[in-house]
């Protein structure tokens, strides 16, 4: 079952996110849209275009869902095997989704300083660089 439904969330990805699917629901208002006066613009004709696209939403959001969790399994997987490939990379990191909300808030305040240390190293390697070239 999971499988099959895989498949169909990937193939109807690619046919919702074409076009030619756009433009068949662009085509798809405006006909319903010109169908107005034939209706006399009627609760029916109304209630015909609010069902259509809210059937179409609800079925949607999972479609995207799905897609949403599979993009980022597919970038976390690319970013752990980068992290196992570099040397001195620290690989623990690998596991992050396991961590609770409170080791993540310290592992992300850990980053933001040495990210503040870093951006501190470059500005005082800048300003060695500026004494340096006017001295000589």
């Amino acid at each position: 079952m999971h499988e099959l439904f895989r498949k169909f969330a990937v193939y109807c990805s690619d046919v919702v996110g074409s076009a030619w699917s756009f433009l068949i629901g662009l085509l798809t208002v405006i006909v319903w849209g010109i169908s107005g006066p034939v209706f006399h613009y009627s609760n029916t004709w109304q209630l015909v275009i609010n069902t259509g696209t809210t059937i179409v939403t609800f079925l949607m959001v999972f479609l995207i869902q799905n897609a949403q969790n599979r993009e980022a399994k597919y970038t976390q997987l690319k970013l752990d095997e980068l992290l196992c490939a570099i040397e001195g990379a620290r690989t623990q990191l690998i596991d992050l989704d396991s961590l609770s909300d409170e080791d993540l808030v310290q592992l992300q305040e850990e980053f933001t300083r040495r990210g503040r240390l870093g951006q501190e190293q470059e500005e005082k390697h800048a300003q060695a660089e500026k004494l340096g070239s006017r001295g000589g």
